[in-house]
């Protein structure tokens, strides 16, 4: 099975579409390419006009939604990605992913909500989805947002 037909199979699991806009926020472009990598600014749970997961997790928002959170993101930058592309099978690596974590005070599972994203990425691009990440903790993100992902992609 190819890298679309998982990303397909993968919205269908997550019960979202990401067929539609992949809006913004500010005044910067979502994706810049220099060569042969492609760097994805941060993308947080939109689909369409709405932030699906909002809240800061251990407060809000339980673990299992936050990484649901972070499939969204990771499924926006990957869409991003096959736009751009045409296709998911161009991408030959993910050598870096970023999760921020809106975190409630005494929060320590950052690492675990990063977990549904890293999942995802190995999921839909098998050994291309490999990644170094970092995870933290913030006290704040965008539109309210539970999750921001930004990645690094190696593409042919």
């Amino acid at each position: 099975m190819s890298s679309d037909a998982r990303f397909k199979e993968a919205a269908i699991a997550l019960g979202y579409s990401f067929d539609g806009e992949i809006r913004i926020g500010g005044n910067y472009v979502p994706l810049l390419r220099d060569g042969n990598t492609i760097h994805v600014s941060g993308q947080i749970p939109r689909v369409e006009n709405e932030i699906v997961v909002t809240g800061a997790a251990g407060e809000q928002v339980d673990l299992a939604r936050a990484q649901i959170g972070a499939k969204i993101c990771i499924m926006r930058a990957l869409a991003l990605l096959q736009r751009s592309l045409g296709s998911l099978e161009r991408v030959k690596a993910v050598p870096s992913i970023s999760v921020f974590v809106q975190s409630a005070r005494h929060f320590t599972q950052q690492s675990e909500v990063a977990d549904g994203a890293s999942e995802l990425l190995f999921k839909i691009l098998g050994p291309a989805g490999a990644h170094a990440r970092t995870s933290v903790g913030v006290y704040q993100l965008p539109k309210n947002a539970t999750v921001e992902i930004s990645l690094l992609a190696t593409v042919e």
